[in-house]
């Protein structure tokens, strides 16, 4: 699949099969976040795969926005490995980094013929205490992975609706 047919083609998934997701495939997709581009390839992401019954029956109280996916990666920064501005005081590139990793995990996961949806919908304090995060791993965003369900559509109706380019961009 080229990058163009990737982009197009790819949404959040937001109902899941009942189907476990293989191991081949979590390594690949883990493996894409080992690739990502982070500011002076620091690589400062932490992620944890969230699969047994346990870690998913925790993060589904946490979080209403997992829809029964089989797989989540809870990708967090280790604030410790980020690197920090020396001209913008307290500009941390945790969240930009685990951005970009995330990214390349959700392309991934759809190129693998997994569906997934970027989540952020969560209190991050508690998601941290029900964990057991140590005070410098900063969650970031959730990633629920899985097999899209037969009925699986993207969620919005202007989901192939884009603003124009000249709309988004100025030469200066």
């Amino acid at each position: 699949m080229s990058f163009w047919e990737l982009a197009k083609e790819r949404y959040s998934v937001r109902s899941y099969a009942d189907r476990p997701v293989e191991q081949e495939k979590i390594d690949l997709i883990l493996e894409a976040a080992q690739l990502a581009p982070t500011a002076v390839n620091y690589q400062p992401q932490k992620i944890y795969v969230l699969k047994s019954p346990e870690a998913l029956e925790k993060i589904n109280r946490l979080c209403r926005c997992i829809y029964g996916a089989p797989l989540v990666f809870f990708i967090c920064s280790d604030e410790r490995l980020t690197w920090k501005s020396r001209t913008e005081h307290g500009y941390s590139s945790g969240e930009m980094d685990c951005s970009i990793v995330c990214t390349h995990m959700m392309l991934e996961a759809w190129e693998l013929g997994l569906g997934s949806v970027w989540v952020r919908l969560f209190d991050a304090q508690a998601v941290a205490k029900a964990f057991h995060l140590p005070s410098y791993i900063k969650p970031i965003c959730l990633l629920p992975i899985g097999y899209a369900s037969e009925d699986s559509v993207p969620y919005a109706p202007w989901h192939n609706v884009y603003r124009k380019i000249e709309d988004f961009t100025e030469v200066l």
